[in-house]
């Protein structure tokens, strides 16, 4: 069983719970990256789009690890994610990261942006 999902890794313009702001052009250039399972371990699918648009970091991806597919498909597991390296960041009130380094984007139950979620899913 594999599922496709659509959703958000990051959302620009808002703070996370750490403190960080993306800004628009963050990700500019970001290549092909894994989807993992909170940030670590062997990829559980992948990812088959990534783009920015005027709301954030676009994803569209597919769980392959059965288990984890029909949690997503059942709404159990959501949130999304990415692991980054700052390239470029300014500080003010709130870090606000202009150039990043983008290392994976992974599914977690909570994610650190409080609006990165999976807002689609479909049958793989």
């Amino acid at each position: 069983m594999s599922v496709r999902f659509a959703g958000y890794a990051a959302i620009f313009g808002v703070p996370d719970r750490g403190g960080d702001v993306v800004r628009p052009g963050a990700f500019a250039g970001a290549g092909p990256v894994p989807l993992l399972w909170q940030h670590g371990g062997a990829p559980i699918g992948q990812i088959e789009m990534l783009a920015e648009d005027r709301r954030g970091l676009r994803v569209i991806g597919r769980v392959e690890l059965p288990e984890l597919a029909l949690q997503v498909q059942q709404g159990a597991i959501g949130g999304l994610s990415f692991g980054y390296r700052v390239q470029g960041a300014q500080h003010g009130r709130w870090r606000e990261l202009t150039r990043l380094d983008l290392v994976e984007v992974s599914l977690v139950p909570v994610p650190m942006q409080p609006l990165a979620w999976v807002h689609a899913v479909a049958p793989g």
